[in-house]
């Protein structure tokens, strides 16, 4: 985030863990809600643009 210490993924981890949004802002002072939204949206557009292979069958099978 810019203007910020604190690493994009840091947040979404701790969204992902299910911290709640207004915990996230107690904990990290000088983000805004605005802040975790962008973080949201950044993770999401970095996962679209990412495509993984998944093999069908179990490696060995």
């Amino acid at each position: 985030m810019r203007g910020h210490r604190i690493w994009v993924s840091l947040i979404l981890d701790l969204l992902a863990a299910g911290e709640s949004v207004e915990t996230i802002l107690e904990d990290y002072l000088g983000i805004s809600r605005e802040d975790v939204q962008a973080c949201i949206a950044y993770g999401s557009e970095m996962a679209r643009e990412r495509f993984v292979e998944i093999p069908l069958e179990p490696a060995g099978a």
